[in-house]
């Protein structure tokens, strides 16, 4: 037996699974580490506990692929070491400290595949920290996961295809949906023909779930603005622009979200390099074709390195790790790298189109007013961050940083530091890409100062060749 470290899989969502299938295809013992109970990820999460829902009640139309994914996972039982419930909190030196089973380890990898995922992304809005304001994310895990609802009369708003298919799946599981309330103008989803011919089942899917939610009454408006959450103590209402015209819905429940960002704190400290992607508006971690980064044995796979789904997550995570293989000197399939990759490329080109129908309402930044809580672990305001700004000559984030605090909290910015920029770019003028991005620090996120202090090096079986 080889003393060769074991590759490394961060993530058992769609990317971490089929990294951690073709790895084991090839003869190798991958550790996979995940923060979920169970495996699946955010798409394809699974209940806490049995309830009597299906899979198709759970995942609708997807309900086969999750299946697949739980399957093809549960088949590597025994030739993979999985460790669910674990937060890998740090990576240096080939080094990761991981937190399971309180306590925390240190762990040699060789070879490490960041499958990462992303979560919400949003832009403060009067109101946003009421009790009853969720994200749409968070509304999918406590209707997955643990089989409740947000609210009895709920409203969703935002951007992004996840908004109908959130009030969508709410719809059929029987809850009242009172509105969804779109930031993207009517006119943007004629760009939904440009992505028609590249995968003609998600856009009449996404087509269905509007069709539905209208037939059941649910009012579906576009181009708001001014959105605002109002109650005391909880949400009870929701108000919003449309022209000249203010509108309010009554609502205990909301579900609040402007698509996705990537989660990069890992990528950054594996000494990852970035480039700014226009598309997202964000700064994504560099990679090839294949999912190499730019630190050699570092792969990066799934929505962690650039919003796409779920499908472009399972080939991502399965092209990654068939690189891991090849710089490994190992057997792989290159007709299937090959395949792999033009799936990717068909993918890519489809999200161009879907970006364009669900915009980022970037307007919306200079519109926030200055009493809004833009962090909230350090309480710092939009008021705070403008007037930084504009004292000390700031145009660069992690100056703000110094300067406001703001990122400074337990979520080390990774719910604020996206808002922040947006913020600060539109009170400087300055393009998004030019105000730069938060730094990750360690622990990514939040753990007990005790464990930092008692890290040890935990040895692990050994990788088979």
């Amino acid at each position: 037996m080889s003393t060769r470290p074991q590759p490394l899989v961060v993530g058992a969502g769609p990317a971490g699974i089929r990294a951690a299938d073709a790895l084991v295809a090839g003869g190798l013992r991958p550790l996979v580490v995940d923060e979920a109970p169970a495996c699946g990820g955010q798409i394809y999460r699974q209940r806490l506990v049995q309830d009597g829902r299906s899979s198709k009640d759970l995942y609708g139309s997807e309900a086969g692929k999750a299946d697949r994914l739980h399957a093809a996972f549960g088949a590597l039982e025994g030739k993979v070491d999985y460790w669910p419930q674990a937060l890998l909190w740090n990576l240096r030196d080939g080094m990761a400290d991981i937190v399971v089973a309180g306590a925390t380890r240190r762990v040699p990898y060789d070879g490490l595949v960041l499958a990462t995922g992303a979560t919400d992304r949003v832009l403060p809005v009067p109101g946003w920290t009421l009790p009853g304001v969720f994200t749409l994310g968070g509304s999918q895990v406590a209707l997955k996961a643990q089989g409740c609802a947000i609210g009895s009369r709920v409203v969703f708003a935002g951007s992004g295809p996840l908004l109908y298919l959130v009030a969508w799946q709410y719809m059929k599981a029987g809850v009242k949906v009172a509105a969804v309330l779109d930031a993207a103008p009517a006119s943007a989803k004629l760009n939904l023909l440009k992505a028609l011919p590249l995968d003609p089942g998600i856009v009449l899917r996404g087509t269905r779930f509007v069709a539905e939610l209208r037939l059941r009454g649910v009012a579906i408006r576009t181009g708001i603005e001014g959105l605002r959450f109002e109650g005391e103590g909880r949400v009870s209402g929701v108000a919003w622009r449309e022209g000249r015209r203010e509108r309010r819905l009554a609502s205990d429940g909301v579900g609040y979200g402007l698509a996705l960002r990537s989660e990069t704190q890992l990528a950054d400290l594996a000494g990852c390099a970035f480039r700014f992607n226009g598309r997202d508006r964000a700064w994504l971690p560099v990679r090839d074709a294949a999912g190499r980064a730019s630190v050699p044995g570092v792969y990066l796979a799934g929505d962690g390195a650039g919003i796409a789904g779920a499908d472009a997550a399972e080939c991502a995570g399965e092209r990654a790790a068939l690189a891991l293989l090849e710089d490994r000197g190992l057997a792989f399939d290159k007709a299937r790298a090959a395949r792999l990759e033009a799936e990717l490329a068909r993918i890519g080109r489809l999200r161009d189109a879907l970006e364009a129908a669900f915009p980022f309402p970037a307007h919306w930044a200079a519109d926030i007013d200055n009493a809004t809580t833009l962090c909230r672990c350090e309480e710092v305001t939009a008021g705070t961050v403008r007037d930084a700004a504009s004292r000390f000559d700031i145009s660069e984030i992690n100056r703000l940083k110094a300067v406001s605090r703001v990122g400074m909290g337990r979520c080390q910015g990774r719910m604020c530091a996206a808002a922040s920029a947006e913020v600060l770019a539109a009170a400087t003028g300055k393009p998004i890409k030019a105000v730069g991005r938060l730094r990750a620090q360690a622990p990514v996120k939040p753990i007990p100062l005790a464990l930092q202090l008692a890290a040890e090096t935990t040895k692990l079986p050994e990788a088979a060749e």
